[in-house]
């Protein structure tokens, strides 16, 4: 895969963090993987489903296993799968059209990741300085999402540098690490910050928020994100849903909300837009033509010193009229005309007459 290639797998993706809602449960996975696999392929769209990787066994301390009152071991322990178990959950993902990746927390979940053929990682917003991961990371050589959290500019700095003497393509995620976000916290104007602090790389967002899958899509891929990470899960089973993880019905809501979001931006920002004919025949019906004030011979002279006395700018612009775009001075008249006659393409001589593009356009416009 070329460097191209892998900075392209960034450009309007849509992770979807599973995280550990499967709660070591195979079959529960499935049904995620099924449930936003499918609302993935109603809307079009490219997608990754990501889970968390952890070596559980020395992941936790041998003094801290079996500890429920620290919620983070506690929910570790919990949602505990094996390496085949992770196989199964990552071939279903590629059978409903969609990436498999994970968030790796130690290195040799960083080896599972690369052993089933992840073609991309996700550095957590906690682990941005935790080098020896990194360097593990990097050691594959594939592109990775990182999300900015809580991270100093120094950090940033550190780990976007890091990447970027290596050639591994970066994509970088704002992130407000508050679970769940309320909208006066996304801070989204820190997505001008990392796209002028960062140019080349993707700029993202990270959502926690919980009461619009709306405004967010549409303010941020406004503003350049282009790819996009929420949580998600399923209501199964009586397995209570956090507040800051979105349902299927709701990234449905949110894929809807992107596609809204492309339509109204249009095309590219790097040259004019080319105008389309109904806005031009619109925008030519709102234009003043000319006519004359007074009869006028054969031969006369238009000037800056006799237009005002000799011509009336008016509307309608009746097709082949010049209009106020088309005043050339020193332009002479081909026929006597009368007062109220309208000054057309064909009343006079130079450039305009000459050119039959130009002249074609004239005679076709107006009313």
């Amino acid at each position: 895969m070329s460097n191209q290639s892998k900075d392209n797998i960034f450009e309007n993706l849509f992770v979807l963090e599973a995280a550990n809602n499967h709660w070591g449960d195979v079959e529960r996975g499935k049904k995620i993987i099924q449930h936003f696999g499918s609302v993935v392929r109603f809307n079009n769209v490219k997608a990754a489903i990501k889970f968390q990787f952890r070596d559980v066994d020395n992941f936790i301390h041998k003094n801290y296993k079996g500890n429920t009152e620290i919620r983070y071991i506690k929910k570790t322990e919990a949602t505990k799968m094996s390496q085949d178990q992770y196989k199964i959950l990552a071939d279903a993902v590629r059978n409903v059209g969609c990436i498999p990746m994970a968030t790796p927390f130690d290195e040799a979940s960083v080896e599972l990741c690369h052993k089933l053929e992840f073609p991309l990682f996700k550095v957590a917003s906690s682990d941005i300085n935790d080098w020896p991961l990194i360097e593990k990371i990097a050691s594959y050589n594939k592109p990775t999402i990182i999300s900015t959290g809580g991270a100093s500019e120094k950090s940033l700095d550190e780990v976007v540098s890091f990447f970027e003497k290596r050639n591994i393509p970066l994509a970088i995620n704002h992130c407000v690490s508050l679970y769940p976000s309320e909208d006066f916290q996304l801070e989204l104007n820190q997505i001008d910050y990392l796209k002028n602090r960062y140019p080349g790389h993707v700029i993202g967002f990270s959502s926690h928020e919980y009461h619009d899958w709306t405004s967010s899509m549409l303010i941020s891929y406004a503003k350049g994100a282009r790819t996009w990470e929420r949580h998600v899960d399923i209501e199964d089973n009586n397995v209570p849903v956090s507040p800051y993880c979105s349902l299927p019905e709701q990234i449905d809501i949110w894929f809807k909300s992107f596609n809204k979001a492309v339509e109204m931006s249009g095309g590219t920002s790097q040259f004019r837009r080319v105008i389309p004919k109904d806005e031009i025949k619109y925008l030519d019906a709102l234009v003043r033509g000319i006519y004359l004030k007074r009869d006028l011979p054969k031969g006369h002279e238009i000037n800056n010193e006799n237009f005002g006395k000799d011509f009336q700018l008016a509307v309608p612009l009746l097709k082949g009229q010049l209009s106020t775009r088309e005043i050339i001075n020193g332009t002479t008249l081909t026929k006597s005309l009368k007062k109220d006659d309208p000054l057309t393409i064909n009343d006079i001589d130079g450039p305009l007459s000459q050119s039959e593009k130009l002249k074609q356009q004239i005679l076709e416009r107006g009313v």
